[in-house]
This record gives C-alpha cells, structure tokens and sequence, in this order.
C-alpha cells in the first residue's frame, strides 16, 4: 500500500506475479457465516485527503483494497520535495463483500460514498494494467486532461495564483503555459500536476 512507484498505463502488459494478499489475485467468493457472498470490486468515493487515511483504517480492518499512489512534486516556497499522492484523488478501490464496502464506509467516516461497479472484469484489467505500469516505474500524472485552449491557475509553488491558457504538451510531464501580460502573451514550462483547471 506504501509503494511510491505505483501509476497507469493502457498498453501496459507486463503484470507483476501475484501475490497470497493482492485483492487483484483473490478468488471470486468467499464463504461467511453459512453463506456464500461474492467478492468484487467497489470504487469508494472519499473525503479530500483521505486516502492513506482510510487506506490504513481497511488495513486495520483486515480489508483488501488498492490505492495507486505517485511521486509528486510539491512546493513549500521556493523549495521542492516530493511526496507519494493517489494517482486517482477522491477514489480508490475495495475488493470484498457488500457488507464489508459498507463497513468501511460506516466505521472510517471516511467515505462519501460506494460505487458498485457493473463491469468486474473491465475493472480488474484495469487495475492490472495501473499496477504494471507503477511497478515499471512509467510515469503518470493525476490530473484532469488539459487540453489547448484550457484555463488553468497555478495551485503551488513560487507561481502559486498565476492563471493562464493551455498552449501546448512539450512531453509527459510539461506543458506551456501561455499568459498574457500588458495586452501581449508570454509562454513558461510548467508541470501539469500543479495546475488545476478553472472556469470562465
């Protein structure tokens, strides 16, 4: 769950050999009390910045779930560290029961709200892929899609407020950002993961 190198690709292949605890290589049922309830995959909506909380409330739990998390850069004035952050912010994902989703949601305070999810195997394929890709060390970032011609504002760092236009994607992990000053347009390098888009 602490892993730093976790991220997401759709062409990735390759998936890691399975592991006795990974919720991905769990059987499809699992016998309690008498009864046979089915295990799949729910999607749970979560407070803002309650991931790795609720991430280790489910570990306490004794519930199989799966938070990718990223290397990110942040900025505390002019000084750069990084810190591990879910590459899906609000999400992650649980693998038991309806009871036990239910359960977390219930005695975390934590959840907003549980999402069934109609396409198991989809969704499994998915996370599959998401993991092989962290684990392959390809770097993903957690941000909406920015297209050209999107407004943005900067939400860390010394440019911390500066708001501007998607002009273009130079590679993964920069893009232009133009802003106009004095009736004219300048253009600065700038990581997509401290932009947050705003509206109009």
């Amino acid at each position: 769950m602490e892993d730093e190198n976790l991220a997401v690709t759709a062409t990735a292949a390759r998936v890691p050999p399975a592991v006795t605890d990974d919720p991905l290589s769990r059987p499809v049922s699992v016998h309690v009390g008498g009864l046979i309830d089915r295990v799949e995959w729910f999607v749970l909506h979560v407070k803002s910045r309650q991931e790795k909380a609720l991430a280790k409330d489910l570990a306490a739990l004794d519930t199989s779930h799966y938070l990718p998390l990223i290397r990110q850069a942040r900025y505390y004035g002019k000084r750069k560290s990084y810190v591990s952050a879910p590459l899906f912010p609000g999400y992650m994902f649980l693998s038991g029961t309806i009871g036990q989703a239910y359960d977390a949601a219930n005695r975390t305070d934590r959840v907003v709200g549980v999402l069934r999810v109609s396409n198991q195997a989809q969704l499994e394929w998915e996370l599959k892929n998401v993991r092989a890709a962290l684990a392959a060390g390809v770097g993903l970032l957690p941000h909406p899609t920015l297209k050209k011609g999107t407004r943005v504002e900067v939400t860390s760092g010394p440019l911390r407020g500066l708001q501007g236009l998607v002009e273009e994607h130079l590679k993964s992990d920069r893009l232009v950002l133009q802003v106009e000053m004095l009736g004219k347009a300048t253009s600065l390098e700038i990581e997509p993961t401290l932009l947050e888009p705003i509206g109009d």
